[in-house]
């Protein structure tokens, strides 16, 4: 039994559809269905539950392109995801508002319920730590949200650091110019979400007043920050005692949020890093949230997302490796050098007197 969809306007075809016919040859291809247009209904062909989910897939496009949404790939690969997994529901309920208006009018969203939970954790809690992979928006939603709750004047102003750590095997050795030139390298995330969320003259603007401070983590100390909204970045890369130093700059009426990819540590031992500890320790705390997203969150480049689940699939795989076939343990062998143990046999050959030299 074929299942079908109507469409009210020819201009719901063609955002279905696509140009050529892309999206219905993307939905044919991921989904194992088939779709003929007929007048103005399009007749699904297939498995009875992979039509059931080309159907809610094409239901979802529909609301999504009336709502102001442009139909693009990576979206409808998020929307296929979801309805595999039955939480379509969700991801409208996350893209139903905005978080903020950007400098050219346009709302910013959240596009998976993971980042939805995310910022309502932001809106409630006095502190936020959010864990997770590159790409799933845990300092551009902060930025977003920081913004939002300035032009609501909630806070006054907003405060953004991050540790001056150089990338993994990268030394990049004594940096030309002032103080301020030789950090600025490490912030520059920073201020691309900063342009992004008020475009670049605004955000000089706000930078030059002092209303948006982007300052490294190490400057923090001794400070009490109020009426602000503090983001901590890439909290992976500093130690427990840091962070500690950094959360408790907490002042009146401020809020801070400390994101981090655990997966992506650039201190020199991988357990320097105290942002897992730090979660452990302080869930369960009241006011405090903490949320892991994960690779269902990953919102850039599809090829972002793939990444990201093929070093999982690796790093499960070592660690099963490693659970499976434990290193042997070396065997002790005396050193008289370094003062070993020197085992004297007595006439009855039994080790019975022990001598260190």
């Amino acid at each position: 039994m074929q299942q079908s969809f109507i469409f009210r306007t020819i201009d719901e075809q063609r955002a279905v559809f696509g140009t050529q016919d892309i999206w219905a040859k993307k939905l044919e291809e991921e989904l194992n269905v088939t779709l003929s247009l007929r007048g103005d209904a399009v007749e699904i062909g297939g498995d009875e539950s992979n039509k059931a989910m080309a159907r809610d897939v094409i239901k979802a496009m529909v609301q999504l392109y009336h709502q102001g949404e442009t139909i693009r790939e990576d979206m409808i690969e998020r929307l296929i995801e979801e309805s595999r997994e039955g939480s379509l529901e969700g991801l409208f309920k996350a893209m139903d508002s905005a978080v903020t208006m950007n400098y050219k009018g346009l709302p910013i969203k959240c596009k998976t319920f993971g980042q939805q939970n995310y910022v309502e954790m932001l809106r409630e809690k006095a502190v936020t730590i959010c864990i997770g992979p590159a790409g799933t928006g845990k300092t551009y939603l902060a930025v977003a949200q920081a913004a939002q709750e300035l032009k609501d004047g909630v806070i006054e102003r907003i405060i953004m650091s991050r540790p001056a750590i150089e990338a993994g095997e990268e030394r990049l050795g004594f940096l030309p110019g002032d103080l301020a030139q030789k950090v600025d390298p490490y912030l520059r995330p920073l201020y691309d979400a900063l342009r992004d969320v008020f475009g670049q003259e605004r955000a000089d603007k706000l930078r030059e007043s002092g209303v948006v401070e982007v300052a490294p983590l190490a400057y923090m100390r001794g400070r009490t920050l109020n009426h602000a909204r503090i983001i901590i970045d890439e909290g992976q890369n500093a130690s427990l005692s840091t962070l500690k130093m950094a959360l408790t700059r907490l002042g009146e009426d401020s809020r801070m949020v400390l994101t981090g990819d655990v997966t992506q540590i650039d201190l020199p031992k991988t357990s320097d890093s105290g942002l897992t500890r730090c979660a452990e320790i302080l869930r369960g705390v009241q006011g405090i949230g903490v949320i892991h997203l994960t690779n269902r969150d990953v919102v850039r480049n599809k090829i972002v997302k793939d990444i990201v689940k093929a070093f999982e699939k690796e790093e499960a795989r070592q660690a099963e490796q490693k659970r499976s076939n434990p290193a042997p343990r070396r065997p002790y062998t005396p050193d008289k050098r370094k003062g070993g143990p020197i085992y004297l046999k007595n006439e009855g050959g039994i080790n019975d007197d022990t001598h260190h030299i």
